[in-house]
């Protein structure tokens, strides 16, 4: 249980701690998502290389943004966000991005993969913030919209091929 300083009016502590947990799911999926999407970043290679390295950089800071927005609605709760890489990688509850340098198709794959688990861990985060708190449920709600689009950007790339 997260330990809170205070909560927001009309917040109990219990509810409060609750939204904390998951927020920190998704603080630690942020700063996942966007090392990650910074690594295919790198190491895309093959015929659609500028076009993929290209499209994966604005993801990259408005993932950033996001993890932000996390952190700070964790301390608005009166809580404390755990940004550091060693939590990350001991909380997290998926596997670490297998791809080093890959032809463009297979990165793009991966992280169609990546945005699947990302998109439903967030649904599931909307789905309690629905319950407890519409700010949090707000925050959740346009992120994961942005990360469709997203996602919708990345299999456009599948379309047409034989990928």
């Amino acid at each position: 249980m997260a330990d809170l300083a205070y909560t927001v009016p009309g917040l109990g502590t219990e509810d409060s701690q609750r939204l904390v947990e998951s927020l920190q799911d998704r603080l630690h999926a942020m700063n996942d998502l966007h090392l990650t999407l910074k690594h295919a970043h790198w190491n895309v290679v093959g015929p659609r290389f500028i076009a993929v390295h290209e499209m994966l950089d604005p993801q990259v800071e408005l993932v950033r943004g996001y993890a932000d927005e996390l952190a700070e609605r964790i301390a608005q709760l009166g809580a404390s966000p755990v940004g550091t890489p060693g939590r990350l990688v001991s909380d997290r509850g998926w596997s670490d991005y297998e791809l080093g340098k890959a032809d463009t198709q297979e990165h793009l794959k991966a992280i169609d993969a990546v945005y699947d688990g990302v998109i439903a861990s967030n649904r599931k985060a909307i789905t309690l913030a629905g319950e407890l708190d519409p700010i949090t449920e707000d925050l959740l709600i346009g992120q994961t919209a942005e990360l469709e689009k997203f996602q919708w950007f990345v299999r456009a790339h599948f379309e047409g091929s034989q990928a």
